[in-house]
């Protein structure tokens, strides 16, 4: 057996073991890697996954995986009706009027299914891309193991926030202190591979599971849940909403920053449904973007999510989306 077999039959263990001490009635499923595996443990649940009307590739993936179980997965189609109508209870739950919020509102509707399904806890791929750098902007990082090290150590996933809110118990099994020990432990340069000229985050994690999933599924690439859920779409929508007039006349007139329409859009919902953004507090800096408090230490602000001393770049767009 080689050393890269040995590291996947640990990997197996360790997150089963994960797994069994956070068990859940149900699954978000979106078919992605993460939670393609999970599954794997617990084709006894009731498999989710959220669509906004016939946009997004996750429902592929998820029906790919789950004929490959011999499980059945429910599909709730949602109107931008809905999506939409969900934008201003996301924002007053979160206080946050982040361009992260397609994202978000998708979060926030599959928790709010697996409630009417009578699902007491949810399980979700939450940390799989923070462990093993599955996000395409940590590739490059000069020391990827202390960056993942620090990631990790300020992991704060707003599904917990949403779970809480819908009154539902949340399963993250990537988060387990065993499993996240042994993530961290593991060298950066199997997380990151290149073959064959294609660039693959999560490779040690594809590896170790490979075997047990579909090909399409193990090898596909990585989709922001607001992507493959088509949520996303929701930007082109809002966007059209406000005119480049508009928009200009609410840039020069508002205290705050923004990105886009998209995040414009936000920040009115935000002041109408949550208010003032509150100011810095004892040990914390002014955010660039809204002028709000957060950590010294902090790159991203959560309330608005404003990448602090960077320039409006392809990479900063690249964190916004991602939460870092």
């Amino acid at each position: 057996m080689s050393d890269i077999e040995r590291l996947g039959d640990k990997i197996r263990a360790t997150l089963e073991r994960a797994v069994q001490r956070h068990p859940a009635d149900g699954l978000l499923f979106s078919g992605g890697v993460d939670s393609a595996i999970l599954a794997l443990f617990v084709p006894q649940v009731k498999m989710l996954t959220v669509r906004l009307e016939s946009y997004g590739d996750d429902v592929d993936y998820a029906r790919a995986m789950a004929q490959h179980l011999g499980i059945d997965f429910q599909v709730k189609v949602v109107s931008v009706e809905e999506a939409i109508g969900a934008i201003p209870e996301a924002i007053g739950v979160l206080k946050s009027y982040t361009p992260l919020m397609p994202n978000h509102v998708a979060a926030l509707i599959a928790l709010k299914l697996a409630k009417s399904k009578g699902i007491q806890t949810v399980m979700t791929g939450d940390a799989g891309d923070e462990l093993f750098a599955g996000y395409s902007f940590m590739w490059n990082k000069e020391d990827l193991g202390d960056y993942i090290r620090d990631m990790v150590g300020r992991m704060h996933f707003t599904s917990g926030d949403l779970a809480q809110y819908v009154d539902i118990g949340l399963s993250q099994p990537y988060v387990d202190q065993e499993f996240v020990d042994l993530a961290l432990e593991i060298d950066p340069e199997l997380k990151v591979v290149t073959e064959n000229g294609k660039t693959w985050g999560k490779w040690i994690l594809r590896k170790a599971f490979e075997g047990d999933l579909p090909h399409k599924v193990a090898w596909q690439e990585k989709r922001p849940f607001e992507l493959g859920s088509g949520f996303s779409m929701l930007r082109e929508l809002i966007d059209a909403r406000i005119s480049d007039e508009e928009y200009g006349e609410k840039v020069r007139s508002y205290p705050v920053r923004f990105y886009n329409k998209e995040h414009l859009y936000y920040y009115e919902i935000y002041n109408r449904v949550v208010g003032q953004i509150p100011p810095p507090q004892s040990g914390e800096k002014a955010c660039q973007g809204c002028g709000g408090g957060l950590p010294v230490a902090d790159s991203y602000c959560r309330t608005c999510g404003w990448v602090q001393d960077r320039e409006l770049s392809g990479e900063s767009f690249r964190l916004i989306r991602t939460g870092r």
